[in-house]
């Protein structure tokens, strides 16, 4: 079917191409992009090309006192010590209108979040004019791949699918135009989100999502829809994992349809956020991925700062002293630091040791309860996902934490990059 997209909405400048796979690394403290960009290397030396995205958001910056230049400062000198040939990007992660303008002269990557805006009502003119533009909609849709046959949207499914998220995308095409108008001659890379929301996005809906895209003139790339199930900060999936994977692949085939069908980039790819220590849906993204020929962007979020802490109580002597005091200061703050992330965390407090019991531990028993491999029965997923948030800690300390993070710079960039490229890269990308 012929493009929706006017010859007015037609972005002025190309945008960047993003590679078929792409891993966006958290780096909270802005001291670990050569050991990120090392798992990458070490994928690229197993035959597979991932593009490394450097990612922070303008919470994590208000909170550290950061500026969002300090990720790409750190980002080029990684580049330039390691001799890296390849892309890389510095994206401004769940930026809108109210907040993108700190980001525009340093990021080349830009992920427009609109979740806030899911469900805001459009005009019933609005709607009726939308499903008229988009009578394809209301026709079956093959989605070969899926084992389900036909996608068949009701005049009803479709109504209401434009009723939630027909004014989320508009938000996003204000903002896009707003950053493409800034930006000038700059090209750059389009995201948008809708994973933090309530409910997930039903295959159909995210056609209907595609569709509305389109008509923005938005030349997105990557697409974070929200998926059935939890993703909590830092741990495993929590959810029917089979049903995971029917809804992955459905979307996989509704994005290749979008592509054909709305002239939508032929880059465009899923954005899984959250990403990081999902393991239990690893096997069936790798899957998905193969079968399809499909390419995904994996955002491992703050799972590098808890590198970071296991490199430093590894390390022992000051270093633990400091990932025990750490602990001791989230606990006592745990309310404070959980409120901003109570929709993607689920801690059990009475499973949280006593900081004076932490105090005594050893760095093995520190490690083993943060460190996240799951056959360890000393793990702690309730402590893992409390430091996971609890690095406005470490940000208060200032010099103390940074000059520690060189200090213990070998077992802390061990940690880093093994945690990459073992448990996330291999499994999903190497598989």
């Amino acid at each position: 079917m012929a493009s929706t997209l006017t010859s007015s909405s037609t972005p002025k400048v190309p945008a960047l191409q993003l590679g078929r796979f792409s891993l966006g690394m958290g780096d909270r403290f802005a001291h670990e992009a050569a050991a990120q960009l090392r798992a990458c290397r070490l994928a690229l030396d197993a035959g597979v090309q991932i593009t490394p995205v450097w990612n922070k958001s303008n919470r994590e910056h208000v909170i550290i006192g950061s500026r969002p230049e300090s990720v790409l400062t750190a980002a080029e000198a990684a580049i330039r010590d390691s001799g890296w040939k390849g892309a890389f990007h510095i994206d401004a992660d769940h930026v809108n209108l109210n907040t993108v303008e700190a980001f525009l002269s340093a990021s080349d990557f830009f992920t427009i979040d609109v979740a806030d805006a899911i469900g805001k009502p459009v005009s019933q003119t609005d709607t009726v004019n939308f499903i008229q533009r988009h009578p394809e909609l209301l026709r079956p849709i093959d989605l070969p791949g899926t084992g389900n046959g036909p996608l068949k949207i009701s005049g009803h499914v479709a109504e209401a699918a434009v009723h939630k998220f027909l004014f989320a995308v508009r938000e996003a095409g204000k903002t896009y135009r707003h950053i493409e108008e800034k930006k000038g001659k700059t090209p750059f890379i389009t995201e948008v989100s809708m994973d933090e929301t309530d409910s997930p996005q039903t295959p159909a809906e995210l056609l209907v999502i595609l569709a509305a895209i389109a008509d923005e003139g938005i030349p997105i790339q990557t697409i974070a829809p929200k998926f059935t199930g939890r993703f909590n900060k830092g741990v495993d999936y929590v959810g029917d994992v089979k049903k995971f994977e029917a809804e992955f692949r459905a979307d996989i085939a509704v994005i290749a349809r979008a592509i054909e069908m709305y002239g939508l980039p032929s880059t465009l790819k899923l954005s899984l956020h959250s990403g990081s220590d999902k393991f239990s849906i690893y096997a069936p993204i790798a899957r998905a991925l193969r079968d399809f020929n499909a390419g995904i962007h994996v955002k491992t979020a703050g799972t590098t700062w808890l590198e970071e802490l296991i490199g430093l109580a590894e390390a022992g002597g000051e270093g633990l002293a400091l990932a025990k005091e750490i602990y001791a200061e989230a606990h006592a703050h745990c309310e404070e630091l959980c409120a901003p992330y109570a929709a993607v965390i689920d801690i059990d407090t009475s499973k949280l040791p006593a900081p004076a019991d932490v105090n005594r531990w050893t760095s093995e028993q520190y490690t083993s309860a943060l460190r996240h491999d799951q056959k360890n029965p000393q793990y702690n997923r309730s402590l893992r996902q409390l430091l996971h948030v609890g690095y406005k800690v470490a940000a208060k300390m200032g010099d103390r934490y940074l000059g520690l993070l060189e200090k213990c710079r070998e077992p802390i960039a061990r940690n880093v990059t093994e945690n990459l490229f073992e448990r996330h890269v291999k499994p999903i990308f190497l598989a």
